[in-house]
């Protein structure tokens, strides 16, 4: 059973799909750009959408950073550089699963954690 506070995740276009299945297997609570048909959108729209169902928004798009840097309230962000030898597939997942077992929702609010 999903605990109120537990992390769930958003992860947007650029994020290998690969990574939320994953910790869907897991148990995660993980959704994608796929999953919701949301293909194109705007960067801010697509962390809105994030923020408002309470998942911490995960992504190589440095674009996030500015737009929190701007004050916008969020449920976390979670970036990465996207290079194949520093955030592989198996690093993601592993990361992900350990913040979700350590940390909540309250812990996200309004945070960025670097990869």
């Amino acid at each position: 059973m999903l605990a109120a506070d537990e992390i769930r995740y958003y992860f947007d276009e650029n994020m290998p799909v690969v990574i939320a299945a994953e910790l869907k297997k897991r148990g995660i609570d993980a959704v994608t750009v796929s999953d919701l048909r949301e293909f194109g959108d705007d960067d801010r729209n697509h962390l809105r959408r994030a923020t408002e169902q309470s998942r911490v928004l995960c992504t190589f798009d440095s674009d996030y950073l500015e737009i929190a840097g701007e004050g916008r309230p969020h449920a976390g962000i979670i970036f990465g550089q996207q290079e194949e030898d520093v955030h592989n597939i198996g690093k993601w997942v592993l990361r992900l699963s350990e913040f979700h077992e350590y940390l909540n929702s309250d812990d996200m609010t309004d945070h960025v954690e670097y990869l």
